[in-house]
């Protein structure tokens, strides 16, 4: 059973009476345990599916499967659980409280779940300790590297052990050095602990991280391949 199914997804934005199709009869199904790249170039619509594997839009037509479950099955209750629960998000802009410490960032996601407040404190660290940044624990944002930053949200969207993370243009702000190790902090979560992992990118260099890459272009899927030589995450992230 697949975690993610889509069946001729379409989204069109509506302006008026002028309406602007942005996802075209998207079909496609993601594996648990699976680590794709969906590629395209700016205004191809990878955003805008992205929103819709992450339930922060609805499609304008065609059937998205959920854990073998409709989302329009999903109650708006429902929706936020599974968001909260099930998805992860790490974004381009890295989305940090500028005066809260590392650890008070990661624990956010825990406030809106039903996780105990006792164990905030050590699942916060647990996923700061996976993304190597433990020294940086009591930091604020403003002391950490771009790269760094965006091992911070990554350990932010791991905290509540969701089913899958979704990641736009997660290297998108960042120089090639510090892109690369985020690409391979998302790759050994993959490797080393299962994580299904979504990356949406306009960059080579970060889809070739992924086992697969999904390409977009106006609005449609205009090639799914998988990646049989791909970049290998470094020792510093296996081990």
């Amino acid at each position: 059973m697949p975690l993610i199914e889509l069946k001729n997804i379409q989204k069109v934005f509506r302006n008026d009476d002028v309406e602007t199709p942005a996802v075209r009869d998207i079909s496609f199904t993601i594996e648990k345990g699976e680590i794709v790249a969906i590629m395209g170039p700016s205004g191809s619509g990878k955003s805008t599916l992205l929103h819709i594997l992450g339930f922060l839009d609805v499609p304008s037509g065609g059937e998205y499967y959920f854990r073998n479950k409709l989302i329009t099955d999903y109650s708006p209750t429902e929706q936020a659980r599974v968001r909260n629960k099930e998805m992860g998000f790490v974004f381009q802009s890295f989305n940090l409280l500028p005066r809260t410490s590392i650890l008070e960032n990661v624990k956010l996601p825990l406030l809106y779940s039903d996780v105990k407040e006792s164990r905030w404190n050590e699942l916060a660290r647990q996923a700061i300790t996976t993304v190597g940044l433990t020294h940086r624990i009591q930091h604020v944002p403003s002391q950490l590297s771009g790269g760094e930053k965006q091992r911070v949200a990554i350990a932010r969207a791991l905290v509540n052990a969701p089913a899958v993370i979704f990641a736009d243009e997660p290297t998108g702000n960042l120089d090639s050095a510090s892109g690369k190790m985020v690409m391979e902090t998302l790759q050994n979560l993959n490797e080393k602990f299962g994580h299904t992992i979504v990356v949406i990118t306009h960059e080579t260099y970060t889809a070739e991280h992924a086992g697969r890459i999904i390409r977009i272009h106006d609005g449609r899927v205009v090639g799914d391949q998988r990646v049989e030589k791909r970049l290998r995450a470094s020792e510093q992230f296996r081990k």
